[in-house]
């Protein structure tokens, strides 16, 4: 099989490909068998029917084209990866030769292809990132203790007119025009959740039990979605949240400590762990946000606008065109952030060990409520796997270039982030424990340990290329 690859734009190529008969052969006689076993003639059994009565009874275009549809994706994967092309989406083809007769000839097409582009990371080492300081102040903690308090607080009720945080007890009345919409009774709400309507906040604060005030809000669901309703709320009962005091009996209650003093000494601790992993989180996208910053990096835009519409039909909203600017930005913004992180992946030489993969993949599978068998097998049914483990080496790219760079927060102090992002010295002792694995596992005759490597940003989907 020859091949040729055209740049036709830094994020398109053209990628020719010849297949001599003799290599075409092997497609031929699968075609064979498989229109044998389609047809009926009589005095053959289904299935055994011999090559010349196909020819005469179906004729040879027939059987060719059943061979190209059938071989056409293998053939395109293979010259792909041969001229190391990385697909970022379906291709255009086009077969433009086909044997005209047995035993002569060749198969040629043609496919046009959106591919990552090349892009040239710079040295990390000239990379610096500043974050926020991982200080848990006085307000951090009180704000914590403030939180338990409300955990084990009592509402009372009180005369007073409503303010933010009380609790009120109301009745709803949404009217538009003569025609009465929706109405509740004895619903609590808290002001300033802003969990109900617009404007609810606004007319309950300073509003007394028995109290009624009407105001216009636009609706957010239902059948009147958008439109302007006149709302008239009654409060029925205000109460006010009663907070116990913070002392030894406070902590005692709210906790397994003794003394407010140990108390105070665990929230300010959980709250410095939280502070370093956010600080984490903030380093991993500020880096990103350097690297991209210092690159250029086209962006493919037939997938680009894929995703934009595919994203807009999951949604219905195909012909909302402001809807479509705000997720056209998105996808672009990902699929950057995808292109160099693949990037990245490659050039550090990531590799995702298996046993890597089932961490990540059970993981995963809480986020989502499922049982970790059924989560896995789900998506190997529907060809995910390969996406997981592309996740799961940009996430291992990110970690491994943060190692390179100069992390400081905001006080000029150097930040370690090494229980998140791990140390070459852990990758090192854990490949030579991935090695040692996969050769115990290749004499014992298994390749349980293989090494998945970096993968492309998508596999090939022969079901994809249209028949000829």
């Amino acid at each position: 099989m020859k091949s040729a690859v055209e740049t036709l734009e830094p994020t398109k190529v053209k990628l020719t490909v010849e297949v001599a008969y003799d290599e075409l052969k092997p497609a031929i006689d699968a075609a064979y068998k498989t229109i044998a076993g389609q047809i009926t003639v009589p005095g053959f059994r289904k299935g055994h029917v011999p090559a010349r009565i196909i020819d005469q009874r179906v004729g040879w275009g027939a059987v060719v084209e059943t061979a190209v549809n059938d071989s056409l994706g293998k053939w395109y994967g293979q010259a792909a990866q041969e001229n190391s092309l990385r697909p970022m989406g379906q291709p255009d083809v086009e077969v433009t030769e086909i044997p005209e007769k047995a035993g002569e000839g060749q198969v040629a097409f043609a496919a046009t292809v959106e591919v990552r582009p090349d892009i040239d990371i710079p040295d990390l080492s000239t990379l610096n990132v500043t974050v926020d300081s991982a200080q848990v102040t006085d307000e951090t903690l009180n704000e914590r203790l403030d939180a338990l308090r409300e955990r084990f607080g009592t509402l009372v009720g009180t005369d007073r007119p409503a303010a933010d945080g009380d609790y009120v007890t109301i009745d709803l009345k949404a009217v538009i025009g003569d025609e009465e919409i929706d109405s509740v009774s004895g619903v609590n709400y808290q002001i300033g959740s802003g969990n109900m309507l617009d404007g609810l906040d606004e007319a309950l604060t300073g509003l007394s039990a028995g109290e009624t005030t009407t105001f216009t809000s636009n609706l957010a669901g239902g059948d009147h979605e958008g439109e302007e309703a006149s709302v008239t709320v009654t409060a029925s009962q205000v109460k006010e949240r009663d907070l116990p005091e913070l002392n030894d009996d406070f902590a005692q209650m709210a906790s397994e400590f003794d003394t407010l003093d140990e108390l105070k000494a665990d929230l300010r601790e959980q709250a410095g762990q939280q502070l370093v992993q956010g600080q984490a989180v903030d380093a991993r996208e500020k880096l990103v946000e350097a690297l991209i910053e210092k690159i250029e990096i086209p962006v493919p835009a037939g997938v680009v606008e894929a995703e934009v519409t595919r994203h807009l039909e999951q949604e219905g909203r195909l012909e909302d065109d402001e809807h479509r600017t705000e997720v056209t930005a998105d996808a672009s913004k990902a699929i950057t952030q995808q292109i160099l992180l693949d990037t990245l992946a490659e050039k550090l030489d990531v590799k995702v060990a298996q046993g890597e993969l089932i961490d990540f993949l059970v993981g995963a599978s809480r986020q989502y409520g499922m049982e970790p068998q059924e989560f896995i097998s789900t998506l190997d049914q529907s060809g995910q796997i390969p996406a997981m483990v592309a996740e799961l080496a940009r996430s291992k790219a990110t970690a491994m270039a943060l190692r390179g760079i100069e992390v400081k927060d905001t006080d000029g102090k150097v930040v370690d982030l090494t229980a998140f992002i791990g140390s070459d010295e852990q990758d090192a002792a854990q490949e030579q424990a991935m090695q040692a694995m996969a050769a115990a596992q290749q004499a014992a005759g298994s390749g349980d340990g293989e090494d998945l490597g970096a993968p492309e940003l998508s596999d090939v989907d022969p079901t994809a290329i249209p028949e000829v």
